[in-house]
């Protein structure tokens, strides 16, 4: 008896935590992991978090270089792993998502076209997996350039803290 309580009380907390934000997912059963879009009730708090550029992937590499900071994966990679000790400091994590923003930098080596796939091997460890299963409404654009020479990814989030 105590334990089906205790699954009870669980349940009833969790939904009550996760009740400010719904995710309404994309049309037609897409497996696409973002969300159409993202509802959030008025009394729930809203964290703007900067962008987060990646850290240098082979930092003995010539400063600023493509070697110095890997390719678009890797950089999405680094990116992500950044975040996520970021928003462990605030107490929150990549479940409180519900906007993300991603400015990618045309790569040379395709032609200066944004390596989106090279990207979305990063994201798809983080977002909409069987252990992280919600998932932002999100845009990706591709831009001229960011703050460093050779840096193709910065993602910019906005959370809802439960």
């Amino acid at each position: 008896m105590k334990k089906v309580l205790l699954i009870a009380i669980t349940f009833v907390a969790t939904a009550c935590a996760n009740a400010d934000v719904t995710r309404h997912p994309l049309p037609n059963n897409s497996t696409f992991p973002i969300a159409q879009a993202v509802e959030v009730s008025a009394d729930t708090t809203i964290v703007y978090h900067s962008g987060t550029l990646p850290s240098p992937a082979n930092p003995n590499a010539e400063q600023g270089s493509r070697e110095f900071w890997g390719d678009t994966e890797a950089q999405a990679n680094s990116v992500f792993e950044n975040m996520a000790v970021s928003l462990e400091k605030l107490g929150l994590d990549f479940g409180d998502v519900v906007k993300m923003t991603v400015f990618l930098v045309g790569d040379p080596e395709m032609g200066g076209r944004m390596d989106f796939g090279g990207f979305m091997a990063g994201y798809s460890k983080h977002f909409g997996t069987e252990a992280q299963p919600n998932k932002p409404a999100r845009s990706a654009v591709q831009v001229a350039a960011l703050a460093r020479p050779n840096v193709f990814v910065e993602v910019e989030v906005v959370l809802a803290r439960p």
